[in-house]
């Protein structure tokens, strides 16, 4: 779909995935990032509190913001920067990207024969507005029998895992090990297209 709008789009992360999601949408945008630390902004949500299926949307909201508020004065009324970010959550806990093998394999472990909630936070900005909505999509493992534990392992062997929220993509090796999801496929894989489309239209209308 190429869909034009009358505002330059940014967004506002290097996940190649989102940028084939976006693309969906339409094909006329750009890529900017800033740095921030998103584990000290976690960290900081979550002693406020902040529930952790809305941890994402913070987030979203200050990737988001660092590139709007670096962007010169003169540009800021003609842009829309789109920030997003996904979480993976079990029983109020967020399961980040896992940092070596052996926590890959635990949380797949532990997200096995369960359902847990893919949450993706987005935020868009523009001169005149800033709107940020959460996306929930439930997703149920298989149950952790000696095929899903097999499963585990070799998909862990590979590189996949490591770059994403949970330890799993969707979208390719993890998907043998879901059972089922409960909504929008996009929003798991990190951008919620359908509901995008929409927002977007309501913030530059």
């Amino acid at each position: 779909m190429n869909k034009g709008f009358n505002k330059r789009l940014i967004l506002a992360s290097a996940s190649p995935r989102r940028r084939e999601l976006l693309s969906i949408i339409t094909d006329d945008f750009e890529i900017i990032t800033r740095e921030i630390d998103e584990r000290k902004a976690e960290i900081e949500m979550e002693n406020k509190g902040t529930p952790a299926v809305l941890v994402s949307e913070g987030l979203a909201l200050l990737k988001a913001k660092a590139v709007f508020d670096g962007l010169p004065e003169e540009e800021k009324a003609n842009v829309l920067v789109i920030g997003a970010d996904t979480s993976v959550i079990l029983d109020n806990e967020i399961f980040g990207k896992p940092k070596d093998k052996d926590e890959a394999v635990s949380m797949l472990t532990r997200l096995s024969g369960k359902t847990h909630v893919v949450a993706t936070g987005v935020a868009l900005i523009t001169s005149e507005k800033t709107k940020c909505f959460t996306e929930e999509t439930p997703v149920e493992f298989c149950e952790l029998d000696q095929f899903q534990k097999d499963l585990i392992e070799s998909y862990c062997s590979t590189d996949e895992p490591y770059d994403k929220a949970g330890a799993y993509g969707i979208q390719s090796g993890g998907a043998t090990l879901v059972k089922k999801i409960d909504g929008d496929f996009s929003n798991v894989v990190g951008l919620p297209v359908s509901r995008l489309a929409r927002e977007i239209e309501t913030v530059i209308r």
